[in-house]
């Protein structure tokens, strides 16, 4: 079968793999008539639409699921329709590209849309004045735009299958335009207390596993000023259900996340009033490496940021990368407050 013969070229034997574990993706694997030109283009959008990630020419994976069997089964009849041929099939991958290869290319696919939407709520929240009336005669398409763009977000969560980057500064950025927005402007003066140190002390701190820049910043930044014996518990953010004395951080509707254009590591410092010099520094660096606003364009940023990509691909486990991530971050700490002598 065509099915067998490609698997088996992608994936190693498939018998071997049947064996071994069960599958874990479903592969679409077609050949589009080249015309009617549009159709090829059409089908893209279809398979960008489900979540799709191309694995290698024409072949397309999804997670192993009753929902994405039939996105797929209606794509390939779609194909098939046009004189095109499909085939979808199971596999499990077995030499060559592996399982986090493909995850991380769902990711890095996701995270493009959730940074385009952030990118797009800042912008309509930046061109707004600092009140706007309720009679305001762009009110109409502002709130149109919000609900498309909280639309989109709706979209995009749903393929986000492997917790992508940039959802938590997606969100905060829709909430905080949506917060302009609202009917009711008048100022507020019922702002929450910041929280007490001592209340956060000996706890469990849970965030998404596969940590990046914003989240090792973060667990650093717990154990140095916050609480020196915290222990950390790396979570499926959609599996999740919270414990008592659990404190989620950097996840969507934690305990500390983004808020506005503030990542989870400017929220920690302004939330427990951390004013050691050299820290507003290191924030201004984590935060456009995470927000990817370029707002503070710091020199230092480039250089934390690959050290944050390397240590990302050379240590997998959360636990090794925010201990190393922590000691880097101290160094850079002590290199800010050194300055200042």
């Amino acid at each position: 079968m065509v099915c067998v013969g490609i698997a088996q070229l992608l994936c190693g034997s498939v018998a071997r793999s049947t064996r071994s574990k069960a599958a874990r993706w479903l592969l679409l694997i077609h050949q589009i008539p080249p015309k009617p030109s549009y159709f090829r283009a059409k089908v893209g959008r279809r398979l960008m639409r489900v979540g799709a990630v191309a694995i290698k020419n024409s072949v397309y994976a999804l997670p192993f699921n009753e929902q994405s069997q039939e996105d797929l089964q209606w794509i390939a009849r779609e194909v098939v329709a046009e004189g095109g041929e499909a085939t979808l099939c199971s596999a499990s991958l077995v030499e060559g590209l592996r399982d986090e290869q493909v995850e991380a290319l769902f990711r890095g696919a996701r995270e493009a849309d959730w940074s385009q939407l952030a990118e797009e709520a800042r912008r309509i929240a930046g061109e707004l004045p600092a009140r706007l009336a309720k009679d305001d005669e762009r009110r109409p398409e502002l709130e149109a735009d919000l609900a498309r763009l909280k639309k989109r977000a709706g979209e995009v969560r749903a393929i986000d299958f492997f917790a992508a980057p940039g959802r938590e500064a997606a969100e905060a950025a829709l909430a905080a335009l949506e917060k302009r927005l609202r009917k009711d402007d008048r100022p507020r003066s019922d702002a929450p207390a910041k929280p007490s140190r001592a209340a956060f002390r000996r706890r469990a701190w849970v965030t998404r596993k596969s940590v990046g820049v914003d989240r090792i910043a973060c667990a650093w930044l717990i154990r140095r000023f916050i609480d020196d014996e915290a222990t950390f518990k790396f979570v499926d953010a959609e599996k999740y259900r919270p414990k008592p004395g659990d404190v989620s951080f950097d996840m969507f509707e934690a305990t500390f996340t983004h808020v506005g254009d503030r990542c989870t590591f400017e929220v920690l410092i302004d939330q427990f009033e951390l004013r050691e010099p050299g820290l507003a520094a290191v924030a201004e660096i984590v935060h456009d490496i995470d927000v990817k606003d370029g707002k503070f364009a710091r020199a230092e940023t480039a250089g934390v940021a690959s050290f944050v990509a390397g240590l990302s691909l050379s240590q997998r486990r959360d636990e090794q990368r925010i201990a190393v991530g922590g000691a880097f971050f101290e160094a850079l700490l002590a290199a800010f407050q050194s300055k200042r002598g």
